[in-house]
């Protein structure tokens, strides 16, 4: 891996100044489409900022290909309908690269839309990138050569969580609680068949799923969890359901490990303060709130400009990938582009990091991080808490990675 970084390093360098000449000045509209509004839209708009941050810091000459980024968000009030009518927009109004990532869903609907639009109107191709939504089968069963997903999905991450618990020896009994739809469902079936594998007499206490973003009160489900005898609760809970899930905890008392996809999360780690580390979370993700290199520093920047994290670290990878594709290709033409991504090694946030070419899923590693106070190893506050996300595991990406099922349909 590290050979091959060098040799794209060196062709990066000799063509840097043709790519600019060929395409400086040229603009790549990106239409951004997520909830902007309803109990998810501060996640969408964190997320629109991170986009068009990037998007900023890695415009003209700042990156290979002499392009400028333009991200401009679009709200599908986390609905797959509303997502459609927003890509029917975006479409209409010149965009042919679209970015999406908070519901399985909606995912789905957007890239089955963007592969019937592409064959309808082959002039006029569009790719999207999926920063976020997780569903094993858009990169499998329902793959498209159009789409791009540059997080991990929940079969990686779910291996990298059970690996990480199945070493607790004194773990017996887990509780799981999920938002009822695809992406909590997963969760609740990925980890069933993950801890089966790791540790078979680990047992499932409880396993619940609830209506999402309906403002329920989670004093029964937390009452049910003590009930169990659980010594850890396992959720993909994400937004107001996973912060009013965590109130309900401090409420009762409840203190059992928690792990977690999303903790950090806008608002979340300002309510996890107010436990200290009495609670113990510990996060599954492509990324902790200590990144060391250039993305720790635009981290850092992004927090004085917004006075809010940077969560979606997805976004510097997206913006990075298709630099260095138009760059190579010598284009913005969204077919070419996805040409050369489809098995293309680039640098990204953390590291070297591959598209596979079977499936379009990036190949990407996974922390495990637990929440503690900063420390001077770990100095990076989350919202100004005084604590921080600090990595105690790392699982290489391609060794998560399960064999593909994608039969793509190449143009």
């Amino acid at each position: 891996m590290k050979h091959s970084l060098r040799r794209i390093a060196l062709l990066a360098a000799l063509m840097w100044p043709l790519a600019l000449w060929a395409q400086q000045g040229q603009t790549v509209r990106i239409a951004f489409i997520d909830p902007l509004s309803g109990p998810s839209g501060d996640i969408g708009r964190n997320s629109l900022k991170s986009w068009q941050f990037m998007a900023e810091r890695k415009n003209g000459a700042a990156n290979p290909a002499g392009v400028r980024f333009v991200v401009a968000g679009f709200d599908n009030k986390g609905s797959p309908q509303e997502s459609l009518n927003a890509l029917k927009a975006a479409i209409d109004q010149g965009f042919r690269y679209i970015v999406q990532g908070n519901g399985s869903g909606a995912a789905a609907a957007i890239s089955d839309a963007v592969t019937r639009h592409n064959a309808r109107d082959p002039e006029h191709p569009v790719l999207y990138i999926n920063y976020a939504a997780m569903d094993p089968a858009l990169t499998n069963e329902k793959c498209s050569y159009w789409h791009f997903r540059i997080d991990a999905d929940t079969g990686m991450k779910m291996q990298a969580l059970t690996r990480f618990m199945a070493v607790q020896p004194a773990l017996q009994k887990v509780f799981l609680l999920n938002q009822n739809y695809a992406h909590g469902q997963q969760v609740s079936r990925y980890f069933r068949e993950a801890m089966a594998q790791q540790r078979p007499d680990v047992q499932v206490v409880g396993d619940e799923l609830h209506p999402p973003f309906l403002g329920i009160d989670f004093t029964p489900f937390v009452q049910r969890i003590r009930d169990s005898g659980a010594q850890a609760l396992v959720t993909g809970n994400w937004g107001a359901d996973l912060r009013d899930m965590i109130q309900a905890m401090q409420r009762q008392g409840l203190t059992i490990p928690l792990y977690a996809y999303y903790p950090g999360l806008v608002g979340t780690p300002t309510l996890l303060a107010e436990s200290g580390v009495r609670l113990p979370v510990y996060q599954v993700a492509y990324n902790h709130s200590n990144q060391e290199g250039p993305i720790g520093e635009l981290a850092t920047a992004f927090r004085k400009r917004h006075g809010e994290d940077l969560t979606v670290y997805a976004a510097y990878d997206g913006i990075e990938m298709l630099a260095h594709a138009m760059a190579h290709v010598r284009s913005i033409d969204p077919a070419r582009v996805a040409a050369r991504l489809s098995g293309m090694i680039f640098r990204g946030f953390s590291g070297p990091v591959q598209l596979r070419a079977d499936d379009h899923q990036l190949q990407k590693g996974i922390y495990i991080s637990r929440w503690q106070k900063v420390d001077p190893s770990h100095p990076r506050s989350a919202e100004n808490t005084g604590y921080t996300f600090a990595p105690v595991q790392y699982f290489d990406g391609p060794g998560l990675a399960g064999p593909s099922r994608c039969q793509m349909e190449r143009p």
